[in-house]
């Protein structure tokens, strides 16, 4: 744990009043419940700007057949959006001096089947490593039993599955990476990977409504919303989720906002450290985005550039992104995978809209002068 807890502050203009963020809050709330009756959206949402929540709700139902609704305190799978924890379990360990981003898995794993993956190739999904969801089908014994991270190991050992290329080469989001990086967490911890996230990061940023999937999760916790897939058809758990990593973290959007505000400080790792996560290799391929460590980054229409991750598993749809800039943020979970959230660009495209473009002589063109460029 950093000792040095500042925050790091955003200068708040004297127009943003309690009642401009009283007014954004309601234009936000309009354009989610535009989503919820004509996209069907269902879910929870948080959204903030200068570190103030200027709006909070919950639209739909946790489970459709009792009809209880929604509520900010309702906990979702987090589907990729875990993968952001992962990494920042392994930039302490880095911090500690207990590993190096340069460091190959096999200084942790001897028995790896795969030459020149570094920790760095897994943060930056640049290994080549074949997917363990697609592997796993063929070489895996039954569905019914639970698949864990040792054995997506064991699998890749035995069988060595083909990579897809050299590592390094190229950006492919990989899932069977961030499993790697939770399996390394674990020899260098020396303890389970949910242990280490819980006492190390969920337990120190109170955020209490969090923790990793286990198969008797849903009698434990209450509240937890169920999955649904097109048509409101349920989805359960299976034996994919016991891999963690790439996925598996519940929460809510009043513990993700804990998160995002945590990472304004230094209270789990220095600030250079959380520069350089929140900073690319390179373009992936020809596309306008980057990715750091457990985050996408990418210019949105104002030209600012967000951190950001999206998910999507077995009936939960979600959405984070962070604006280092004005300090906002949109948090979105949702329980049914109906296509809402691919609207989720209305929120973005209002809360930072397209500039007008300047004209050499750093005036604003005019309206036909606009029309006619």
């Amino acid at each position: 744990m950093v000792e040095e807890d500042c925050q790091e502050h955003v200068e708040v203009p004297d127009s943003f009043t309690p009642a401009a963020a009283s007014q954004l809050g309601s234009q936000v709330d309009s354009i989610f419940n535009i989503l919820h009756k004509r996209r069907g959206f269902n879910g929870t949402v948080l959204v903030t700007k200068y570190d103030q929540v200027v709006y909070k709700g919950a639209f739909g139902y946790g489970d459709f057949i009792c009809k209880e609704p929604l509520t900010p305190n309702t906990v979702f799978q987090l589907a990729s959006v875990s993968k952001q924890f992962t990494a920042m379990a392994i930039m302490m360990l880095q911090e500690q001096g207990k590993l190096s981003y340069e460091d190959t898995v096999q200084q942790f794993i001897p028995d790896f089947p795969y030459n020149g993956i570094t920790v760095r190739h897994l943060l930056n999904h640049r290994s080549g490593l074949p997917n363990y969801t697609y592997f796993s089908d063929q070489l895996w014994p039954s569905r019914k039993v639970p698949l864990t991270n040792d054995d997506v190991l064991s699998l890749m050992t035995e069988h060595k599955p083909a990579m897809y290329f050299k590592p390094g080469k190229r950006f492919n989001y990989s899932n069977t990476g961030y499993a790697v990086l939770a399996s390394i967490v674990e020899k260098v911890a020396e303890v389970p990977f949910a242990t280490y996230l819980q006492e190390q990061i969920f337990d120190p940023l109170k955020m209490t409504r969090t923790y990793t999937f286990d198969p008797h999760l849903f009698i434990q916790k209450e509240k937890v919303a169920t999955g649904y897939i097109s048509g409101r058809r349920r989805r359960s758990p299976d034996h994919l989720d016991t891999v963690l990593g790439d996925k598996g973290v519940f929460s809510t959007v009043e513990d993700l906002y804990k998160w995002d505000q945590a990472l304004y400080t230094q209270s789990l790792v220095k600030r250079e450290t959380l520069e350089e996560a929140f900073a690319g290799p390179g373009k992936i391929d020809k596309k306008s985005e980057d990715y750091g460590f457990g985050f996408r980054l990418r210019q949105v229409e104002n030209g600012d550039t967000v951190i950001y991750h999206g998910g999507l598993w077995h009936g939960f749809n979600t959405y984070m992104l962070r604006n280092p800039k004005d300090h906002s943020a949109i948090i979105v979970l949702s329980n049914h995978t109906n296509g809402s959230l691919t609207h989720i660009k209305d929120v973005r495209n209002f809360l930072y809209p397209p500039q007008p473009r300047m004209l050499a002589n750093g005036q604003k063109p005019s309206k036909q002068r606009s029309a006619n460029m």
